[in-house]
């Protein structure tokens, strides 16, 4: 029998000190974060409610007008017509209003997080060589293991589902952001600051605007991973197309299963189509005006 890896240290000692460790986090800070938590929950729920309260007309116009809005193509718009009125004809459009909630919060969050660290990052090599591991280990850790420290925290709900959607959702946002900064163009920086310009002004009026194609994409991205969280998300009681895909497991259903993929796929499709379609128009913009 072949010799085992040589015990260094007491691995179960260090878990139960974590697990310890963490448990007392949860005892005396819990009902603290709760409270700090509560406005976020407030928006989500509202949210929620205002999506399903619409007339299904009304966010089919809405989605539409953001699809031209977005494109300036008919083209577009019409696609974003259709494929919004199919996800109301296969029955799952209180659920798929549900996720866009949880998604257009969470990607709301993780976009006011993560753009400030990528500006932070672009400006400060320490900064970038701390972030991008950190990163790294956010991105290639199993998303079942956010799960747990956040209903640990809060217990299952919408709040662990959304803080966990988020942590996993972020990462593309902060690191497009550092790319598309650092990746303008040096010499347009120096002329900037030859006339006067402070590093603010700089960031502000020639960075953002330049990288805004990169950062859009990033955007995009976390809204993509943001929706692709539903399903694992819907087993702590976030609800939605998530819950219906979960259900359609418990039950052994196909049908309940495929229908609500099949929404997620439509949302995904959506979203998809109206953030490329302006970060493409931004990107023909910005080329025209230099």
């Amino acid at each position: 029998m072949a010799e085992g890896f040589p015990e260094f240290f007491d691995v179960r000692a260090f878990g139960r000190t974590i697990d310890t460790g963490f448990n007392q986090i949860v005892t005396d800070y819990g009902q603290t974060l709760e409270a700090i938590f509560l406005p976020v929950l407030k928006l989500l729920l509202a949210m929620e409610k205002i999506l399903q309260w619409l007339p299904w007309w009304a966010v089919l116009l809405v989605l539409t007008a953001l699809a031209y809005a977005a494109s300036r193509r008919w083209t577009v718009a019409l696609s974003v017509a259709v494929m919004t009125f199919c996800i109301g004809l296969i029955g799952v459009w209180d659920a798929a209003m549900a996720t866009i909630a949880l998604m257009v919060v969470a990607t709301l969050l993780a976009v006011i997080i993560g753009l400030p660290i990528g500006v932070a990052m672009s400006r400060s090599k320490r900064m970038q060589s701390i972030t991008l591991p950190v990163l790294d280990v956010m991105q290639t850790m199993p998303i079942f293991v956010y799960l747990i420290p956040f209903v640990m925290l809060f217990g299952p709900g919408k709040i662990p589902a959304l803080l966990a959607t988020i942590v996993f959702a972020i990462p593309p946002v902060i690191r497009l952001t550092n790319l598309g900064i650092r990746g303008v163009d040096a010499e347009i920086v120096e002329a900037t600051r030859a006339f006067g310009a402070s590093s603010g002004q700089i960031l502000f009026t020639v960075q953002i605007p330049l990288a805004l194609p990169t950062i859009l994409a990033g955007i995009n991205q976390t809204t993509m991973m943001a929706l692709s969280m539903v399903v694992i998300a819907s087993m702590i009681g976030a609800g939605g197309l998530g819950y219906q895909v979960l259900q359609g497991i418990q039950r052994l259903q196909i049908s309940s299963g495929l229908l609500a993929g099949l929404g997620i796929v439509l949302l995904a499709i959506i979203f998809d189509r109206i953030a490329q379609s302006y970060g493409k128009r931004m990107q023909t913009s910005l080329k025209l005006e230099h």
